[in-house]
């Protein structure tokens, strides 16, 4: 009896200790990057200008700049894999990435899952609307339908202040942005410097005087597995020193002043050295 007792005591033993490398294993340290020569780096394929795909197959926009000198000071080549925004905890997680950079809103309940960085944008969330029938305000919703991608923080925030306004809710950013277009909602709603960007881009489109800042002002960050503190560590001293050469402006310069106009504010959205 005893013996059985002792056989299944180290059997779960060693169960436990596999279990216990496995997690450890689901992330690297900044040695394991260099030495694999390539950072792999979750961004979006379809959120027009912070990360897309372009005409050539290339990733363009705001957080694929910043991935790419990630990448360079880090001396090695970037693998960027393409995430769908309720996926963004689980490519971490499960090791399919180092590193987020997909517009990743800073939130508690995420805080608990993944590792923030220091911040490199600020943003609220907007709502988007044809100019026939625009969204105003979020009373203007009642009764109708708001399209929004899953996993977003603009999923939680309308499920727990609005309840009453119904979702129309999609995997992709693209498939979302199409429903609209298609007429499938009457408004769609993500963050504040995304929407004000795609009406831009979109004639007949808007964003409401009233619903172009909802909610808090958050803050993204890039993100790394839950305890890679060596990873993490390493990029708080990345954000540090790029802030002291203005980097963030410069990639707003480079990836969105287009977009947004010659008398846009940068600094309504750009977070220089992790301070806000």
């Amino acid at each position: 009896m005893k013996k059985s007792f002792v056989k299944a005591f180290v059997a779960l033993a060693v169960l436990f200790l596999g279990f216990n490398a496995s997690a450890k294993a689901k992330f690297r340290s900044v040695e394991q990057i260099k030495k694999s020569k390539t950072l792999k780096v979750a961004v979006f394929s379809d959120k027009k200008p912070f990360g897309y795909v372009d005409e050539n197959g290339l990733y363009q926009g705001y957080d694929v700049y910043f991935a790419e000198r990630i990448a360079k000071d880090l001396g090695v080549k970037i693998k960027y894999v393409p995430v769908e925004p309720a996926q963004r905890v689980e490519v971490l997680t499960t090791g399919k990435v180092d590193i987020v950079l997909a517009n990743f809103t800073v939130t508690k309940e995420r805080a608990e899952k993944v590792d923030f960085a220091l911040p490199y944008m600020k943003v609220a969330l907007g709502v988007v609307s044809s100019e026939k029938d625009p969204i105003n305000k979020v009373d203007d919703l009642k009764g109708k339908t708001l399209i929004i991608a899953k996993g977003t923080t603009a999923e939680t925030f309308f499920t727990e202040k609005y309840p009453e306004v119904k979702l129309l809710k999609f995997d992709q950013y693209a498939d979302a942005y199409n429903a609209l277009l298609d007429g499938r909602g009457a408004g769609l709603s993500t963050d504040n410097t995304e929407v004000l960007a795609w009406a831009i881009e979109n004639k007949g489109f808007l964003v409401g005087p009233e619903v172009t800042s909802l909610g808090n002002l958050d803050t993204i960050a890039p993100a790394v597995a839950k305890g890679n503190t060596n990873l993490l560590n390493w990029l708080n001293e990345e954000i540090k020193a790029l802030g002291k050469e203005n980097f963030f402006h410069a990639d707003y310069e480079a990836t969105l002043r287009e977009v947004y106009g010659k008398d846009s504010d940068a600094d309504s959205l750009v977070v220089e050295g992790g301070q806000l």
